[in-house]
């Protein structure tokens, strides 16, 4: 039998582990302080939607209320800059698009907030690829025909729409006319349903546009899914090529969101959040709301979204630079 004084020794063991165990998750959730999650764009759209399926269940494995919080305006960077300004403790996150990396360059005149000084990687999220889709009457049906057509045209006179200046469908257009050797102009839209729209009755003949609004249209037959823009096909457009396959070998466009927060945040709470997103984006539940969303889990450490965000600063720097886009 155990003496008095080995159980004591063991219960005060297990009590100091309690305490220790109870401190690391105070730290974690900043003692308890509600953890809000700024999206940089209206409620409704991708960033919202997705945020809001990673917000419910951190909220559940926290134990305590995780807060959407649309902050519009200034492409994000009005958003991006309230994360930068918060308390280093956690309780602050952004969700970060993939426009966040190339504001880098594009708005690097009005953005007061960098990565790596200001804001630090959290965790990635979620990803998805373009569908290069154009309106029958164009008569495009392959990523030659079109390269052909604007060839054929003056510079400029063959339009694409974009859900604005600095979107992922405006620099997809930018980065095929820098690798195609064309002059294709970008109309800016203030959203991708008027772009459906009139992408459908003709108004505009052609787009870069997120998979899962146009999937329908595309199947249907009244748009015509002529590429896609990540480097493998599509698993819902199994049949349409990639751009890469059709012609330009790299081209690799995709959509992804991820949490940053604020610098000087301590890592064990980086690590805890980042910890906790991988475990909700494993679970079968958020990987259908998302495919709902046209979106594919993306996992990986703090220092892996590190080197991949700072990759797409790099990687669109380039681009912004070469198409002669700066601050308006």
């Amino acid at each position: 039998m155990a003496s008095i004084r080995t159980l004591f020794l063991a219960a005060l063991a297990a009590i100091a582990g309690m305490i220790g165990s109870g401190e690391a998750h105070a730290q974690a959730i900043a003692q308890g302080k509600p953890i809000r999650i700024i999206v940089g764009f209206a409620a409704g759209g991708a960033a919202d939607i997705v945020t809001r399926v990673l917000a419910a269940k951190l909220g559940d494995s926290l134990g305590q209320n995780v807060i959407v919080e649309n902050r519009t305006g200034g492409g994000g960077n009005i958003a991006t800059e309230a994360v930068a300004r918060a308390e280093p403790d956690g309780t602050t996150l952004l969700m970060a698009p993939l426009s966040n990396a190339v504001n880098e360059t594009l708005a690097a005149k009005t953005l007061h907030a960098k990565f790596g000084t200001d804001l630090i990687a959290v965790a990635p999220v979620a990803e998805t690829a373009h569908v290069l889709v154009t309106h029958p009457s164009l008569g495009v049906n392959s990523v030659a025909d079109l390269i052909a057509l604007a060839k054929s045209r003056p510079p400029g006179e063959l339009l694409s729409a974009t859900s604005g200046r600095g979107a992922s469908t405006h620099l997809a257009i930018e980065m095929f006319n820098l690798m195609a050797g064309v002059k294709i102009a970008p109309v800016h839209y203030r959203g991708g349903a008027e772009i459906t729209k009139d992408l459908l009755s003709g108004q505009v003949k052609m787009t870069f546009a997120s998979i899962a609004p146009v999937l329908q249209f595309v199947k249907a037959g009244s748009l015509r899914g002529v590429a896609t823009t990540g480097l493998k096909r599509d698993s819902v457009l199994p049949d349409v090529p990639t751009i890469a396959e059709s012609g330009l070998p790299g081209y690799e466009v995709l959509v992804w969101f991820g949490l940053l927060t604020t610098a000087g945040t301590p890592r064990p709470v980086v690590d805890r959040i980042a910890a906790l997103t991988a475990n909700a984006l494993k679970l079968p539940e958020v990987k259908t709301a998302l495919a709902a969303a046209g979106f594919n889990p993306l996992t990986g450490t703090p220092d892996e979204f590190t080197a991949f965000y700072r990759s797409e600063v790099e990687k669109w720097r380039k681009v912004v630079e070469a198409a002669g886009l700066t601050n308006e």
